[in-house]
Protein backbone atom coordinates (compact mmCIF):
# COMPACT_ATOMS: atom_id res chain seq x y z
CA UNK A 1 0.00 0.00 0.00
CA UNK A 2 1.56 3.57 -1.29
CA UNK A 3 2.39 6.17 2.15
CA UNK A 4 -0.49 8.86 2.24
CA UNK A 5 0.18 11.99 1.45
CA UNK A 6 -0.01 14.65 3.97
CA UNK A 7 -3.00 17.61 3.36
CA UNK A 8 -2.57 20.82 5.11
CA UNK A 9 -5.77 22.96 6.10
CA UNK A 10 -6.32 26.55 6.52
CA UNK A 11 -9.05 28.87 7.07
CA UNK A 12 -8.17 32.80 5.25
CA UNK A 13 -11.13 35.29 5.65
CA UNK A 14 -11.84 38.52 4.60
CA UNK A 15 -14.45 41.29 4.68
CA UNK A 16 -17.49 38.61 4.36
CA UNK A 17 -15.45 36.08 2.94
CA UNK A 18 -14.20 32.29 4.04
CA UNK A 19 -11.50 30.20 2.02
CA UNK A 20 -11.19 26.80 3.45
CA UNK A 21 -7.96 25.60 1.83
CA UNK A 22 -6.24 22.31 1.23
CA UNK A 23 -2.46 21.97 0.11
CA UNK A 24 -0.88 18.92 -0.77
CA UNK A 25 2.81 18.18 -2.51
CA UNK A 26 2.26 18.33 -6.30
CA UNK A 27 2.27 20.12 -9.45
CA UNK A 28 0.91 23.39 -9.17
CA UNK A 29 -2.79 22.85 -9.59
CA UNK A 30 -5.60 24.80 -8.11
CA UNK A 31 -9.35 24.36 -7.88
CA UNK A 32 -11.60 26.64 -6.60
CA UNK A 33 -15.09 25.69 -5.92
CA UNK A 34 -14.48 22.62 -8.15
CA UNK A 35 -12.99 24.77 -10.96
CA UNK A 36 -9.60 25.63 -12.42
CA UNK A 37 -8.34 28.54 -10.90
CA UNK A 38 -8.39 30.58 -14.52
CA UNK A 39 -12.38 29.59 -15.29
CA UNK A 40 -12.82 31.15 -11.56
CA UNK A 41 -10.99 34.25 -11.32
CA UNK A 42 -11.34 36.31 -14.55
CA UNK A 43 -9.14 39.22 -13.79
CA UNK A 44 -5.58 39.48 -14.19
CA UNK A 45 -4.68 41.04 -10.56
CA UNK A 46 -6.45 38.35 -9.25
CA UNK A 47 -4.27 35.74 -10.59
CA UNK A 48 -1.16 37.18 -9.59
CA UNK A 49 -2.44 37.55 -6.04
CA UNK A 50 -3.17 34.30 -5.61
CA UNK A 51 -0.03 33.15 -6.61
CA UNK A 52 1.60 36.07 -4.14
CA UNK A 53 2.22 33.81 -1.27
CA UNK A 54 3.99 31.06 -3.78
CA UNK A 55 6.26 33.01 -4.42
CA UNK A 56 7.29 35.10 -1.36
CA UNK A 57 7.93 31.32 -0.09
CA UNK A 58 9.50 30.09 -3.21
CA UNK A 59 6.87 26.92 -3.55
CA UNK A 60 5.34 27.43 -7.27
CA UNK A 61 4.03 24.76 -8.55
CA UNK A 62 5.23 22.19 -5.64
CA UNK A 63 1.78 22.34 -3.94
CA UNK A 64 -1.99 21.71 -5.39
CA UNK A 65 -4.37 23.45 -4.11
CA UNK A 66 -8.35 22.30 -3.73
CA UNK A 67 -10.15 25.63 -2.61
CA UNK A 68 -14.02 26.12 -1.11
CA UNK A 69 -14.95 29.73 -1.14
CA UNK A 70 -17.54 31.07 0.25
CA UNK A 71 -19.44 34.45 0.83
CA UNK A 72 -18.62 38.29 -0.39
CA UNK A 73 -17.36 39.28 -3.78
CA UNK A 74 -14.27 39.04 -6.09
CA UNK A 75 -11.57 40.67 -4.77
CA UNK A 76 -12.83 39.59 -0.87
CA UNK A 77 -12.36 35.83 -2.03
CA UNK A 78 -9.23 36.28 -3.94
CA UNK A 79 -7.96 38.02 -0.76
CA UNK A 80 -9.38 35.35 1.60
CA UNK A 81 -7.97 32.68 -0.72
CA UNK A 82 -4.32 34.33 -0.20
CA UNK A 83 -4.56 34.56 3.72
CA UNK A 84 -5.62 30.90 3.65
CA UNK A 85 -2.37 29.47 1.37
CA UNK A 86 -0.61 31.98 3.67
CA UNK A 87 -1.88 30.40 6.68
CA UNK A 88 -1.18 26.99 4.64
CA UNK A 89 2.37 27.68 3.92
CA UNK A 90 2.62 27.78 7.80
CA UNK A 91 1.54 24.41 8.76
CA UNK A 92 3.88 23.02 6.01
CA UNK A 93 7.28 24.80 7.20
CA UNK A 94 7.02 26.68 10.37
CA UNK A 95 10.00 28.27 8.71
CA UNK A 96 8.12 30.39 6.32
CA UNK A 97 6.56 32.06 8.50
CA UNK A 98 9.23 35.62 8.82
CA UNK A 99 8.69 35.97 4.83
CA UNK A 100 5.11 35.34 4.71
CA UNK A 101 4.89 37.74 7.67
CA UNK A 102 7.18 40.61 5.98
CA UNK A 103 4.81 40.25 2.87
CA UNK A 104 1.97 40.78 5.24
CA UNK A 105 0.19 38.09 3.95
CA UNK A 106 -0.81 36.54 7.36
CA UNK A 107 -2.27 39.99 9.02
CA UNK A 108 -6.15 38.81 8.69
CA UNK A 109 -7.40 42.46 7.25
CA UNK A 110 -10.01 43.53 9.99
CA UNK A 111 -11.77 45.92 8.21
CA UNK A 112 -15.84 45.43 7.62
CA UNK A 113 -18.50 47.57 5.86
CA UNK A 114 -19.89 49.93 8.23
CA UNK A 115 -23.68 49.50 9.40
CA UNK A 116 -26.36 51.65 7.78
CA UNK A 117 -27.74 54.24 10.62
CA UNK A 118 -31.17 54.95 10.89
CA UNK A 119 -31.97 58.74 9.58
CA UNK A 120 -29.15 58.21 7.13
CA UNK A 121 -28.87 57.17 3.48
CA UNK A 122 -25.86 55.03 3.89
CA UNK A 123 -23.67 54.36 6.66
CA UNK A 124 -22.73 58.38 6.77
CA UNK A 125 -24.40 59.97 4.06
CA UNK A 126 -26.98 62.28 5.60
CA UNK A 127 -29.97 64.11 3.64
CA UNK A 128 -29.51 66.64 1.49
CA UNK A 129 -29.83 69.81 3.24
CA UNK A 130 -32.34 72.57 2.28
CA UNK A 131 -32.80 75.84 3.02
CA UNK A 132 -36.61 76.69 2.24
Amino acid sequence: MAAQEKVYYATGKRKTSAARVFLKPGSGKITINGKDSDKYISTSTGKIVLQQAFEVTETKNKFDAYITVKGGGTTGQIEAIRHGISRALLAVDEDMRGKLKKSGYLTRDSRMVERKKYGRHKARRSTQFSKR
